[in-house]
């Protein structure tokens, strides 16, 4: 597809929706013609605030695929819609880019996954996370030898939004009803970086616990994951406890990767210090971004979208190979609830 200024419409205007609609006001290369949400107050906000010509409630989805005609669809609503979303815009050939998580179980994500591949039509899964600065800097001074062989990555994030009887009312309310919280909604970042960075897991074990009484779901999870060349990588995470960062959802933690030649260290303003064995640690030349959500994860993520679509090139979150970490997801509950270590290769989700 070669056409410039690609036209895309947004399909819900909750929370999070705004980083995703700053990010495509941002871009030339884009021209968002339709807001549509649940609540038309709330997209005729976001119309407003962006110069969004249309407004259309979700009861009109399709009315507005049909009267707009974009190059694709932007899905920024909960998981338990995107099935129906995705099919609608997949009948009309228009590409699709939509929110994790994909669908609420392994099955229904699974039948996203094979409606997308029969429809044969462009779908990319917004996971932002492995775009953030520093882990897309980690990855490069990995490949290019800074601490040697990997060992061991660890991260500890408190977010300390999760405690309280008004847990998560201000922001995101629906995680309080959420029966499976921490690693469903947020840890499958992680893991999903974790793969990024180090390759696929080969053995994972997981224990989880619900602190804040008020909740359905685990509001904190450690995990550790094995990779088929011996590294490790260990998540120590809850959203009760606090961080001293001043923002602790730029970085969302600490990060510390270890190698046969040295570490590295990601601090809370995500700067990276770099410390070869026997030799005095340095701060890596890199500066990441205070614009947006973690480091412009957001806009990073939808400016690789938009250059996959203008110039025909492969997304690097397609549906089949995000499957792998929403089955690292399921592997963790089984583990969880079987107190084992599981493959999860072989680990039957329910």
């Amino acid at each position: 597809m070669n056409k410039n200024p690609l036209v895309g419409v947004c399909v819900g205007a909750g929370y999070f929706s705004r980083f995703q609609y700053e990010s495509w006001s941002r871009m030339p290369e884009v021209s968002i013609q339709a807001a549509c949400n649940r609540s038309v107050d709330k997209a005729e906000a976001m119309a407003r605030d962006f110069d969004i010509p249309k407004v259309y409630s979700t009861n009109d989805y399709g009315r507005m695929l049909d009267e707009v005609r974009p190059d694709f669809v932007d899905i920024i609503t909960p998981p338990e819609t995107h099935l129906p979303l995705v099919q609608a815009a997949l009948e009309r050939k228009i590409a699709v880019i939509c929110q994790k998580p994909l669908a609420p179980t392994w099955m229904e994500c699974s039948g996203l996954q094979e409606l997308v591949n029969h429809a044969g039509v462009p779908f990319m899964v917004h996971e932002n996370w492995r775009w953030q600065p520093w882990y897309r800097e980690i990855k490069r001074l990995m490949a290019g030898g800074a601490i040697g062989d990997f060992f061991h990555c660890a991260i500890q994030t408190r977010l300390g939004d999760g405690w309280g009887d008004d847990a998560y009312l201000a922001r995101q309310p629906f995680f309080r009803d959420y029966p499976r919280l921490f690693i469903y909604e947020t840890g499958v970042h992680f893991l999903d970086t974790f793969r990024f960075l180090f390759g696929e897991v080969e053995t994972l074990y997981a224990s989880i616990a619900r602190r804040n009484p008020v909740i359905k779901g685990e509001d904190t999870a450690m995990l550790f994951c094995r990779f088929s060349d011996g590294g490790s990588a260990v998540l120590d995470a809850n959203r009760y406890n606090e961080s001293e960062a001043e923002n602790p959802r730029y970085t969302f933690g600490k990060i510390r990767v270890e190698g046969s030649s040295g570490h590295l260290e990601v601090g809370f303003d995500g700067t990276i210090l770099v410390k070869p064995l026997g030799r005095p640690a340095r701060l890596h030349a890199y500066t990441p971004s205070r614009e947006g959500f973690a480091g412009n994860c957001v806009d990073a993520v939808q400016r690789h979208f938009v250059d996959c679509m203008l110039n025909g090139k492969p997304f690097e979150s397609t549906v089949d190979d995000y499957m792998h970490s929403v089955r690292l997801v399921e592997a963790a509950y089984v583990s969880a609830r079987e107190n084992r270590v599981v493959e999860p290769a072989t680990c039957n989700p329910v």
